[in-house]
């Protein structure tokens, strides 16, 4: 191959570009489909996809066309690549004593958006005179379909990069996240039960003031302990997503979910006890409705504690419902009640604050899920939470 050929590709294009990786990447059956499309479409024997690259020119794929032949026609691919319209010619000259029924040559530059030259799509015949306006069309079409699905591919390659590099973000930040909150776990255990030990051993002997501040400072250890906790759990909650998925029978579930709450007294948690969820993650699941059902008991000071958690399944979801009889929320916060870190003010039956982060991992559990989640509530009268996944 001439110096003279590659210098000239050389002005039409750089020399490493992305868009030709891609093209080797691809398998050679896919092109020689649209080869076979662009024969049939413009009425000729043979079609053949060629590409230049480093000085270097190849057939990645041919359809009834010695390959070798082919790229010794220098100066009728160099004169392809310089005409922005499909370039044809009718020459005898064109064929070999193994070719001499491949008089007819067309061809049609591949250029991307960028303007850069992959190669050339081409047809040849030894009948054929000329292509008509159609099959100059359809040959271009054709060579546009082959520049999308490179341009496909190149789209698909980079969002791989970007998913690789927020996954590899989203390792750090839980690391990070890991590394800090047990760093302040330990000194704040420590507080706590120095507080505690302190309290105990001068009991009787410190003013009503210093127990009130001793009260605070165990009180506020606990919350940060709980928010540190929360915390832990909205980032692990990836890790429950990579959990297999597996049939769950809904009896056992929730009496194994609800077993954890129907301790106390005043609590009545009643479920479905028939049912049958089929490749479910069971963990992601098991996490939603303990987050769920913890809301639902915690604010609701009455004196009898009730959630009603309701199942159906439709022909591509299964749905539930989770009602209480609890405090309910007021409408104009109901809009962000999922939000990470936002709270409603708002403190449980044990006195204990909100700190934004249980409803924020349901809603990032169930989207991941392909599900989604919505709630209706009327203040002093209950909740309901309504939510699906995909089945």
């Amino acid at each position: 191959m001439s110096n003279a050929f590659f210098q000239e590709c050389r002005k039409l294009r750089p020399t490493s570009l992305e868009e030709f990786h891609i093209l080797r990447s691809i398998p050679e059956n896919v092109f020689r489909e649209i080869l076979f499309l662009a024969s049939e479409a413009c009425n000729t024997s043979a079609a053949a996809l060629i590409i230049t690259e480093n000085e270097e020119n190849y057939i990645k794929a041919a359809k009834d066309v010695d390959p070798d032949w082919l790229l010794s026609r220098e100066e009728l691919l160099k004169a392809t690549l310089q005409q922005e319209k499909t370039f044809g010619v009718k020459d005898s000259s064109l064929g070999s004593q193994d070719h001499t029924n491949l008089s007819f040559f067309a061809g049609t530059t591949m250029i991307t958006g960028s303007g850069d030259v992959l190669g050339i799509l081409c047809i040849l015949d030894g009948d054929k005179l000329q292509l008509t306006s159609n099959e100059e069309r359809s040959l271009r079409l054709l060579a546009g379909q082959v520049l999308k699905l490179v341009e496909f591919k190149k789209q698909e390659n980079q969002f791989r990069r970007m998913q690789a590099a927020l996954e590899q973000k989203y390792q750090d930040l839980e690391r990070f996240a890991s590394v800090v909150s047990h760093d302040i776990k330990s000194p704040l255990a420590n507080i706590i039960s120095l507080t505690e030990l302190l309290k105990e051993e001068n009991k009787g002997n410190l003013s009503a003031e210093t127990m009130e501040y001793l009260d605070f400072l165990e009180e506020s250890s606990q919350s940060l302990r709980r928010y540190v906790d929360g915390l832990l759990k909205f980032y692990r909650s990836e890790k429950l997503l990579e959990k297999k998925e597996e049939d769950v029978e809904l009896g056992s579930f929730f009496e194994e979910v609800a077993g954890l709450y129907n301790v106390d007294a005043d609590v009545e948690i009643n479920y479905p006890k028939n049912g049958i969820l089929q490749n479910v993650n069971k963990a992601a699941l098991s996490q939603i409705f303990l987050n769920l059902l913890a809301n639902a008991l915690k604010y609701n000071h009455k004196p009898r504690r009730q959630v009603v958690v309701l199942y159906k399944a439709s022909e591509t979801f299964y749905e539930f419902e989770v009602n209480d009889n609890g405090e309910g929320i007021p409408e104009e916060n109901i809009g962000k009640i999922f939000d990470l870190f936002t709270t409603l003010e708002q403190s449980d039956r044990y006195g204990n604050m909100g700190n934004g982060i249980g409803l924020a991992t349901v809603k990032k559990l169930i989207d991941h899920m392909g599900g989604e989640i919505s709630v209706e509530s009327t203040e002093g009268e209950g909740s309901s939470f309504k939510f699906k996944i995909k089945r």
